[in-house]
C-alpha cells in the first residue's frame, strides 16, 4: 500500500531568466513499512524531494499525497532528521526530546511523556548521557539526539536527509547500523537521502537514482538478506554485483572524469631542480628509498607530562610509488603527513627525501589539504599561478601561463580557470588546489584526505581526476585517507597504523592492481575484494579502541630491520 505519493512533480525556483530546474516530472510511490533510498548526486535535487515530502516546500506542478489526502505542509505523521543537528545548546539529551513530546503530545500525562522520552533515549544509546547537554557530545552523539527526538514523536514515516553525511566514517557506518535496528523494532516506513553506495545497499529494500538532470533514474531492487553485516557483504556476491551495477549506472550518468584539452606543457625547470612533470624526470634523482621515514616519533608536552602521538614510524618509499594512509581518526595520519610536509616539527627520528633531510616547507613538497584554502577574490588561474611564478621564476609569463591552464585543462576546469574561487562549488574548489599543487612539478605529493569535506560522488570524479594526472607525471605521492576504497583505488601500496597514542604503523598491504585504474574495472577484478577485506578486517581489529599487540613478523619491525 503506498503511503507517499508524488505524481508529475516538478519544481523550480526563480522566474524567468533566473529560473533554475530542480525536479523534473517525479513519479513515486513509497509503499508503507519498506525502507527507500534516494541515491544521487550533489544538486540533483535530493534535499529538495524530502522537503516536498515533508512538506516544507509545495511542488511547481503536480501533486503529493500521503495516504491519499494533499500535502499542504508539515505534519507530526512525517518526521524529519536532517544533515545538521538543530539542536538547543541550552537543553540536556533528555530536554531536547522531551521539547518534541511536549509538542506533539501536550495531553498525555507528564509522568508519560517522561517515559516516552527516556524509552527513546534508551533507544539510541545515549541512557549514560541523558543529562549532557549538546557541547558536551560527540558529533554522533548529536545525531543521536535528532534520531531520538524524531522518533518520539511517533511518525508514521521517517524522512532522513543526509542524516550521516558529517560524521566521520566509523560513526557514519555505526549509527547507519543503528537506524536499521531501529527500523526492524519500530516498523517505520523510511525515505533516506544519501550518497554514499554501501550505505543505500545496508539499508534499503529499494535504491531509485536521481539523475543529474532532476529526474528519477534507475531502481535497483535490494534482496539481500537482513540484518547485513558489512564485512560479510564483503564476501556476499549479490552484494558485490548490485555494488557494481548501481556503481556503473552513476558513473555513467555523469561522474566520468572530465579531463579536457590537448595542451602541452612547455619546457621548464621549476626552482627545486625537477624537470616539467610530463618529461623525464629520472635524472638525478635516487629510485629506492626516495622518501625514507625512519624511526619518526612526534612528542608533544601537555600538563600531565609528554604525549606521544606517533611512535616508531619507519617506512621506505620509492620513487613514483602511490602511497594510502589509513587508520582510525586519531592515529596520527596527518601528523606523519605534516611532519613529511615540513610543517610540523620532527620530535625525533627523521624524513629524507632524495637523499636530503626535510627541514621546514618548500615547494618540492606539494600539499592538498582537505579544504583547498584559495584567494576566494582571486580567479582559479590566478590562484594556481601564485605558485607557478615563485616555482618557475625563470620561465617567460607565456609559459608560466601555459603551466597554469594545462593542469587547470587536466583537473576539468578549462570552462572555468577565469571564475572567481568564491563562485565555484566545493568540488570545483579542490580541482583548483589539485591543479595547484601538480603545477608545482613537486618531488612529493602530500594529499591530506583531500576529498573529506565532499560527497561521496564528487570524491568519485575527483579520484578519477586525480589518477588521470598522477599516470602523466607518476610523482611520489602519500595520501591521507579514511575510506577503504580510496585507500586501494589509488595506491600501490596501503599502510595502516594503529590507533593512537603511540602509534605506528600496523601493516602494509601491496596493491598490485593494473594501472591505469577505474573504479569500474576495479570492482570487477577478482582480488579487489580479497584487498578489501585485508584492509576492513584491520580496521576492525582496532575499531573500539584495542590496541593488538604487533607479532613478530609485523611489517614495523621487518621494515625497521632493513
Amino acid at each position: 500500500m503506498s503511503v507517499l505519493h508524488l505524481d508529475n512533480v516538478s519544481k523550480s525556483f526563480g522566474e524567468g531568466t533566473q529560473r533554475s530546474d530542480v525536479l523534473r516530472n517525479i513519479d513515486l510511490d513509497v509503499k508503507e513499512g519498506e525502507f527507500l533510498v534516494l541515491l544521487g548526486f550533489s544538486g540533483t535535487g535530493k534535499t529538495t524531494l524530502i522537503n516536498l515530502l515533508a512538506g516544507l516546500e509545495m511542488p511547481s506542478s503536480g501533486n503529493v499525497t500521503f495516504r491519499g489526502k494533499p500535502v499542504t505542509g508539515p505534519g507530526p505523521e512525517r518526521g524529519v532528521i536532517f544533515q545538521s543537528y538543530s539542536l538547543m545548546p541550552w537543553l540536556t539529551v533528555s530536554g531536547n526530546v522531551a521539547l518534541a513530546v511536549d509538542t506533539i503530545f501536550p495531553s498525555m500525562p507528564k509522568a508519560d511523556r517522561a517515559a516516552k522520552v527516556a524509552h527513546y533515549v534508551r533507544m539510541v544509546g545515549l541512557g549514560h548521557a541523558a543529562t549532557r547537554r549538546p557541547a558536551e557530545l560527540s558529533g554522533g552523539m548529536r545525531q543521536r539526539v535528532n534520531v531520538a527526538r524524531a522518533l518520539a514523536m511517533d511518525p508514521e514515516v521517517l524522512l532522513l536527509d543526509e542524516p550521516l553525511s558529517a560524521l566521520d566514517a566509523l560513526t557514519r557506518a555505526n549509527l547507519a547500523d543503528e537506524i536499521e535496528a531501529i527500523w526492524e523494532q519500530e516498523k517505520k516506513t523510511c525515505v533516506l537521502i544519501t550518497n554514499d553506495v554501501d550505505e543505500a545497499i545496508v539499508l534499503a529494500d529499494r535504491i531509485i537514482a536521481l539523475n543529474p538532470d532532476g529526474t528519477l533514474g534507475r531502481e535497483f531492487r535490494v534482496d539481500i538478506p537482513r540484518p547485513r553485516d558489512r564485512t560479510e557483504m564483503n564476501h556476499h556476491d549479490g552484494f558485490k554485483d548490485l555494488r557494481a551495477a548501481v556503481t556503473t549506472y552513476l558513473m555513467d550518468a555523469g561522474v566520468e572524469a572530465k579531463a579536457e584539452g590537448n595542451r602541452t606543457l612547455p619546457k621548464v625547470t621549476p626552482i627545486h631542480g625537477v624537470p616539467a612533470a610530463v618529461q623525464d624526470t629520472t635524472q638525478g634523482m635516487i629510485e629506492d628509498r626516495f622518501l625514507d621515514f625512519s624511526q619518526l616519533h612526534k612528542i608533544y608536552p601537555t600538563p600531565k607530562g609528554p604525549l606521544t602521538v606517533v611512535e616508531d614510524f619507519d617506512l621506505k618509499v620509492n620513487r613514483g610509488e602511490f602511497i594510502s594512509l589509513i587508520g582510525h581518526s586519531g592515529c596520527g595520519k596527518s601528523t606523519v603527513l605534516t611532519m613529511a610536509a615540513g610543517l610540523n616539527a620532527i620530535s625525533k627520528g627523521a624524513i629524507k627525501l632524495d637523499g636530503r633531510h626535510v627541514e621546514g616547507a618548500d615547494p618540492e613538497r606539494a600539499v592538498v589539504f582537505q579544504s583547498p584554502s584559495l584567494f576566494p577574490w582571486l580567479s582559479a588561474k590566478q590562484n594556481v599561478a601564485i605558485g607557478v611564478e615563485k616555482v618557475y621564476p625563470r620561465a617567460s609569463q607565456a609559459e608560466r601561463q601555459d603551466v597554469v591552464e594545462y593542469y587547470l585543462e587536466r583537473v576539468g576546469l578549462a570552462d572555468s580557470m577565469d571564475k572567481a574561487a568564491a563562485d565555484l562549488s566545493n568540488g570545483m574548489k579542490q580541482r583548483v588546489g589539485i591543479a595547484r599543487a601538480f603545477a608545482l612539478s613537486p618531488k612529493l605529493l602530500l594529499l591530506d584526505e583531500p576529498f573529506g569535506m565532499l560527497d561521496s560522488l564528487t570524491r568519485w570524479e575527483l579520484q578519477e581526476v586525480l589518477m588521470e594526472v598522477w599516470s602523466r607525471t607518476k610523482v611520489t605521492a602519500i595520501c591521507v585517507t579514511h575510506d577503504v576504497d580510496e585507500a586501494i583505488l589509488l595506491a600501490d601500496r596501503v599502510v595502516m597504523m594503529t590507533n593512537g597514542p603511540h602509534a605506528t604503523i600496523g601493516k602494509i598491504t601491496d596493491v598490485n592492481l593494473p594501472r591505469p585504474r577505474t573504479r569500474k574495472a576495479l570492482l570487477e577484478h577478482p582480488d579487489y575484494y580479497n584487498y578489501r577485506q585485508e584492509v576492513l578486517d584491520f580496521l576492525e581489529e582496532y575499531e573500539h579502541g584495542a590496541k593488538p599487540k604487533p607479532s613478530a613478523a609485523s611489517p614495523t619491525k621487518a621494515l625497521a630491520a632493513e
